[in-house]
């Protein structure tokens, strides 16, 4: 459990004022030129997205964000790297970040990013399951658009939690979950719950640290210079799957903060790259 937790024996939460309970989670305004770093990152998105080789907004469900953006590779049966957006599952979308794509284009890969619906039009416990229902379409229909190889599924920050859940997917092969949230508990206590509104259920079967260890490879990333909560919820994810002897490094990002690790898997060298290209180095 985090030390954030109110479910963790030593933890100091119940002392906190609501002030610091909302700071422990707020990533943008932890880091000082956060809104510069996500009008960069937008602004990279739109033009790789308008300018590379793509099949764009395919629909694997009913709602507007329930569709997928594909960057082929030339070999339909290479690697496919899924990347689920973050922002604590209420805002961005899987556009602002088409070029977290380059990094592994350049290998050889193919690179699809599913969008999902936002809270609070959809609960968690929905979000969830429309990852699980892009997941199912890749796999009946990714081959078509270029991205019909093994899966690696990733994501960032609620992206991250998101890829966590998403290991267990018959489709998935591996996964690289970065700078996300394994335990729910203590995000009721902050100003995120406005509008997700999470309850028992979600918290208890939807928090990765609550859940029993899928056996699959899980690499479990996070930037040096973030947020404790961040950091310890990583750490003590990576702890829960050692002692059940599931495979996948503990990779912490020197320097990095909540934005900056974002960096590492957008140039084709960063380590979060080249942490994808060793899980797929079996198949």
């Amino acid at each position: 459990m985090s030390p954030f937790s109110p479910d963790h024996p030593g933890a100091a939460w119940a002392l906190l004022t609501q002030a610091q309970r909302d700071a422990a989670y707020n990533n943008s305004a932890a880091v000082a030129d956060s809104a510069q770093h996500v009008a960069v990152r937008n602004a990279a998105s739109a033009a790789w997205r308008s300018a590379e080789r793509h099949h764009l907004d395919l629909p694997y469900g009913p709602s507007a964000r329930e569709a997928w953006d594909i960057y082929p590779a030339n070999d339909p049966a290479a690697p496919c790297f899924v990347f689920i957006h973050g922002g604590y599952w209420q805002m961005n979308a899987r556009e602002n970040f088409a070029c977290l794509a380059k990094g592994l284009l350049a290998h050889g890969w193919s690179v699809a990013m599913p969008g999902y619906t936002l809270a609070p039009e959809a609960n968690l416990a929905r979000i969830a399951d429309e990852i699980t229902r892009a997941l199912d379409w890749l796999a009946g229909h990714g081959r078509r658009y270029g991205a019909g190889g093994k899966v690696v599924v990733s994501g960032w920050s609620a992206g991250g939690h998101l890829a966590a859940l998403a290991l267990d997917h018959p489709t998935v092969y591996a996964g690289l979950a970065i700078s996300g949230v394994y335990e729910l508990a203590p995000l009721r206590d902050t100003y995120l719950d406005k509008k997700l509104a999470l309850s028992d259920r979600e918290i208890e079967t939807l928090s990765p640290l609550r859940l029993p260890v899928v056996g699959k490879p899980l690499v479990i990333a996070y930037g040096s210079a973030e947020l404790p909560a961040l950091v310890e919820d990583a750490r003590a994810f990576h702890a829960k799957r050692a002692a059940a002897h599931a495979p996948g490094a503990l990779l912490p990002i020197p320097r990095a903060d909540h934005y900056t690790v974002l960096d590492q898997i957008a140039a084709a060298d960063g380590m979060l790259t080249r942490a994808a290209l060793e899980l797929a180095r079996d198949f």
